[in-house]
């Protein structure tokens, strides 16, 4: 089905983007890989959107053509071992309202990704994560209409090149995820074992305890919500992709370049070990503080979390990009790393 009548703006967390030339909404599996096919073949600029928490879209799109995914249906399977639990969600499932499905049934794996927004399919593109868990430690395989040969194929997990916020598909191997499936374990309403020493924290146990599912997602969400991460109607911070910038990685060498004070940690990489630091940090001691905004721009540092960049009300996606630069620009002169954006631009 085709609709004409909205803005990008009504259909990201972030709230810029012009009228595109159309908007095709895909319900059903079927109609998604015909519409899509059928969209490809015209030539013409196409984007597919899910729950639009990723996109900082233009101003100025009237050439493109969207469509808008929004199937649904999830199914569950039992492992060959019968310890475990397949489950496969359309690329249209609400992430966030998915992971509580999962807690339903008392399955353990992404509870620490309560609170994300966006869509299932979108996930596996940024191999999404927080708080100690990642989604390429529990995917499988997802479905995939590959642009280049308009064949549909079933990428498994290590077909798909995962990375820290990374895949293939970020990378430039285009196409379409029509569903993803998950392995996920029953440890009797526990998590998974405890990695993130905030959750840790705040229940003060060890790493690698196990607590009940429902009070780790809610323990995440309360998390999300202190910094403006948790999308709310009633908080102006969380209008926003939420991080706007990846934490950089670095190798050994450069990372003693920098004050011993900046937060870093050792992350195992395929060229050997390397050190993660805190994007946060770097931009809040190159000089630019939460709640920061250029003169006369709509667009703002979030003012609780630095690592965002909020719409105060009306910005301009071109003002939104022009903070993002300024950020970029400040952190190199200050310590010679050049921030990834996180968010994909689109029509830039």
């Amino acid at each position: 089905m085709s609709e004409n009548t909205q803005n990008l703006s009504e259909l990201t967390t972030m709230r810029v983007g012009g009228k595109p030339a159309e908007i095709i909404v895909a319900r059903t599996r079927d109609d998604l890989i015909e519409q899509t096919l059928d969209l490809w073949r015209s030539g013409e600029d196409w984007l597919i959107l899910g729950g639009g928490s990723n996109l900082v879209v233009a101003d100025e799109v009237e050439d493109l053509h969207v469509i808008k995914v929004e199937t649904k249906g999830i199914q569950t399977f039992t492992s060959a071992d019968g310890n475990k639990t397949l489950v496969r969600a359309q690329a249209g499932e609400n992430w966030d309202e998915f992971v509580a499905h999962t807690i339903e049934l008392g399955l353990a794996g992404v509870e620490g990704m309560s609170g994300i927004p966006g869509t299932v399919g979108a996930g596996p593109v940024q191999n999404i994560g927080a708080y100690g868990q990642e989604l390429s430690d529990t995917l499988v395989r997802v479905e995939f209409l590959d642009y280049q040969t308009h064949e549909l194929v079933i990428l498994e997990k290590a077909d798909l090149g995962f990375g820290y916020r990374d895949s293939v598909i970020k990378r430039g191997r285009t196409g379409l995820i029509t569903w993803v499936e998950l392995e996920l374990e029953h440890f009797g309403g526990l998590s998974a074992p405890i990695t993130s020493g905030q959750i840790a924290g705040a229940f003060g146990v060890n790493l690698g305890d196990q607590l009940p599912l429902r009070e780790v997602a809610e323990s995440v969400r309360k998390m999300r919500a202190s910094k403006g991460m948790l999308l709310s109607e009633t908080d102006p911070d969380s209008v926003s992709c939420g991080s706007f910038f990846t934490n950089p990685v670095v190798s050994h060498t450069f990372a003693r370049t920098l004050p011993d004070v900046s937060p870093r940690w050792e992350t195992l990489e395929d060229d050997g070990l390397t050190v993660k630091l805190s994007a946060a940090w770097l931009i809040e001691n190159s000089g630019i503080n939460k709640g920061f905004s250029l003169p006369g721009s709509k667009a703002a540092i979030s003012s609780k979390h630095c690592l965002a960049i909020t719409n105060r009300g009306g910005a301009t996606a071109a003002e939104i990009v022009q903070l993002a630069n300024y950020v970029q620009l400040q952190v190199s002169n200050r310590f010679g790393i050049t921030l990834v954006p996180e968010p994909n631009l689109i029509s830039f």
